[in-house]
């Protein structure tokens, strides 16, 4: 039987040609928005200039700038992806389809996390190809990251990596019926960072139209910085590259200089006479707003947004485990992290300690990162989505203990991320170093995580009742 050919689509910025394979078809690399150089790194997206003949659409994109991540015993890269890859175009999507054949089908748009520093749709993990088989459009895309994406720059409009996803979902609506999904049936999703902006999005006026639903996976509600933190950054980062704190001043420095003045930015102390680090010191940058998202969810488009919203049971020990920190913390350890996210630390830490008899400082410590990093920001914006939604809110709570390093990294942070792409099996993510560890994952429970997303984004019933702050009912998975 002879081979057929590859598939061919035609978008609004010009015809692109993508691959089939068993999964159906596949599309990379496709610009969204014109490449970010010089000064344009700090301005907002622009249009795409579109291109003549057939654009290949068979290779993956460039990857946004970005530094190289360790997370000591614990191998990251099928989160991470292969960190930066350097070409000037690298705000793209890719696109999995069970056939560009001008059918109707739900639409998944996922944004990645990586602490607004790292991380692309090159992962391993975002492959997607158990979205096409249950016949969901998935969709990844790349935004920028670090200095470019989120520095609070005079002269520079705010949170352009928020305006990068932004102009990604215009970019659905406009092309994505082509590849056979549906432009009125859109649901974004993200984890970690990717799920702070998308909980981002639920408050932006900006935002009303382009989706119909959201997935916040281990994000943070109230995860912004202030205007006067993210003054303190951008004055570090200046200081750190001998220039002033302006776009004219910036727009020649090298994107290299960018992601080497990095690790001068850790330790960071952000906490101000009204704010604590939202953040826990773990990453300098964030988005940057007045008012968190979780509280200003009545400006943006979360009133007719379904949401599907969680945290894993453990996900403080990412930060920990991996590079033998759940063993090495001491009290001191453990009072330091807590005065960075907490304005009476002594407080929190006695009633961590009254729920936790038995705990070490490092099991503790553990506690109060995924309280104050993902948690905590969790409930509220689920709340306030709640209250504002009507019923339209769905709570998880995801608890399989990974028997990675050791059997010790548990319902860590990204865990679930395996099992919603359906991946679990995967041997890269075996082994005692590899995500899942060591351990088979259990049988069914990524059909049955898996199958949720999928519902919901076809219906916004992932198959459980409705979250209600009177009635907080919360689907487990795994634990």
């Amino acid at each position: 039987m002879p081979r057929q050919a590859d598939p061919v689509v035609e978008t609004p910025a010009g015809a692109v040609r993508g691959v089939r394979d068993g999964s159906g078809e596949r599309f990379r690399a496709l610009p969204y928005a014109a490449a970010p150089v010089g000064a344009g790194r700090f301005a907002a997206p622009a249009p795409h200039p579109g291109w003549s003949g057939v654009r290949d659409g068979s290779r993956p994109s460039p990857t946004a700038p970005q530094p190289a991540r360790d997370f000591g015993r614990l191998d990251m890269a099928p989160y991470f992806g292969p960190g930066w890859v350097p070409g000037a175009e690298y705000l793209t999507v890719d696109v999995r389809t069970p056939a560009a054949d001008g059918g109707r089908r739900p639409v998944m748009v996922f944004v990645h996390g990586g602490g607004f520093v790292t991380g692309s749709n090159r992962a391993a993990l975002y492959g997607g190809g158990a979205f096409a088989r249950d016949d969901v459009v998935l969709v990844t895309v790349n935004y920028r990251l670090g200095v470019p994406g989120f520095l609070d720059l005079a002269g520079a409009p705010a949170n352009r990596g928020l305006l990068d996803v932004l102009a990604a979902l215009r970019w659905v609506q406009g092309a994505v019926a082509a590849f056979g999904g549906d432009p009125g049936n859109v649901t974004v999703f993200g984890q970690s960072a990717g799920a702070t902006l998308v909980g981002a999005l639920l408050a932006t006026p900006e935002a009303g139209g382009l989706f119909r639903r959201a997935v916040v996976q281990s994000g943070n509600g109230c995860g912004a910085f202030t205007p006067e933190q993210a003054q303190r950054v951008t004055a570090a980062v200046a200081a750190a590259l001998g220039v002033e704190p302006t776009v004219e001043a910036f727009a020649p420095v090298p994107d290299e200089r960018f992601v080497a003045v990095l690790p001068a930015l850790a330790g960071l102390d952000l906490r101000t006479g009204t704010a604590t680090d939202p953040l826990a010191g773990l990453s300098p940058f964030s988005l940057v707003l007045p008012v968190q998202p979780a509280d200003a969810l009545a400006d943006g488009p979360a009133r007719d947004v379904d949401l599907l919203i969680g945290t894993t049971t453990e996900e403080g020990r990412l930060y920990l485990v991996p590079q033998g920190g759940l063993e090495s913390t001491t009290d001191a350890d453990l009072l330091a992290v807590a005065a960075r996210v907490h304005a009476d630390p002594e407080a929190a830490l006695a009633v961590q300690r009254a729920a936790r008899p038995d705990a070490t400082p490092g099991e503790l410590r553990s506690a109060v990162l995924g309280r104050a990093l993902f948690e905590a920001g969790t409930t509220r914006l689920a709340q306030a989505h709640a209250r504002l939604s009507g019923g339209r809110t769905h709570r998880y709570s995801f608890g399989y203990r990974s028997t990675a390093v050791g059997g010790r990294l548990g319902a860590a942070h990204t865990v679930e991320l395996p099992f919603v792409f359906d991946v679990a099996d995967e041997p890269w993510l075996h082994g005692d170093t590899g995500l899942l560890g060591p351990d088979p994952a259990p049988a069914g429970l990524a059909a049955r995580v898996h199958g949720a997303w999928v519902a919901f984004a076809g219906t916004g019933d992932p198959g459980w009742a409705a979250y209600d702050p009177r009635r907080p009912v919360v689907e487990a998975f795994g634990g």
